[in-house]
């Protein structure tokens, strides 16, 4: 299975980009992040002729998720377990819940696509928003390889955090100033590692971003960061074969300010054909 994740940053404006992408790459299943359309709108049509399932999950012109499949989607869900919501100037647990996570099962692999909070700037009430979804979304996790520790799980999308100084090539990115760098969400990205996730492309792949603002030149100035994730537990972390970040879909015509991350995955185990014969 070749299983990439990419935060396409409106579908409708880059489905022809994508699609061809998917295809020439012979992507799998492709998440995507910030589809920024209704359910409805999203363009099942192109994704079908190329020969994908597909399952989208979208409110307005912001955030929104989807999978696109060679193989059918079962148990598609739209949020984990306790998973918050939000709403400016609503508080308590009853606020409405965004387009930001769908989970599905496909070949025998548990994928959700997750575009987690941004969180705006530190102290403001999406940030602590942002901490609490990653704490529910870690919950989840733990929960679920505690009932199935051999379960094939993966976290993918955009994670809006740079867990490492590594992962953080803006200068307009401050430490003590910004978010997606602050201790506590670094916190929160570590806190995967303790549920049994790892981040299965940085061994193979040490550096390299993912995300290039828009303003002031930062592509060609690679003032970029990495913020776009698969996580997968030992399961999944067992079975890749290879990874690669997709730098060159950051240039040409009307590209997302993400780049797709993919990983090779062998599900099927080692070749036993060479073990001896017994009668």
């Amino acid at each position: 299975m070749r299983l990439a994740t990419w935060n396409v940053n409106s579908i409708r404006a880059r489905v022809d980009r994508i699609v061809d992408f998917a295809v020439r790459e012979h992507i799998d299943v492709l998440a995507m992040q910030e589809i920024k359309c209704k359910t409805d709108q999203f363009p099942f049509d192109r994704f079908e002729e190329a020969g994908y399932h597909v399952e989208a999950y979208g409110f307005s012109q912001w955030n929104g998720v989807a999978i696109a499949s060679r193989e059918p989607l079962t148990n598609v869900r739209t949020a984990f377990p306790g998973m918050p919501g939000f709403e400016k100037g609503h508080n308590g647990p009853d606020a409405p819940q965004e387009a930001r996570a769908m989970g599905a099962t496909i070949g025998g692999v548990e994928v959700w696509s997750l575009y987690v909070p941004n969180g705006r700037s530190l102290g403001d009430p999406h940030y602590y928003y942002k901490l609490d979804w990653l704490s529910a979304l870690q919950q989840y996790t733990t929960d679920s390889l505690a009932a199935n520790p051999d379960l094939a799980l993966a976290l993918v999308g955009d994670f809006n955090i740079a867990p490492t100084d590594a992962d953080n090539g803006d200068p307009a990115v401050v430490p003590g100033f910004s978010t997606h760098v602050s201790p506590p969400e670094r916190e929160a990205f570590a806190a995967f590692g303790t549920a049994g996730l790892q981040d299965v492309v940085r061994p193979l792949i040490p550096g390299g971003f993912t995300y290039w603002d828009y303003k002031r030149l930062k592509f060609p100035r690679n003032e970029g960061m990495r913020i776009d994730f698969i996580l997968g537990s030992h399961a999944l972390a067992d079975a890749v074969t290879g990874a690669t970040i997709h730098r060159d879909e950051r240039k040409g015509e009307l590209p997302s300010d993400h780049v797709p991350v993919v990983v090779d995955l062998d599900l099927e185990g080692p070749d036993d054909d060479d073990r001896p014969m017994i009668f």
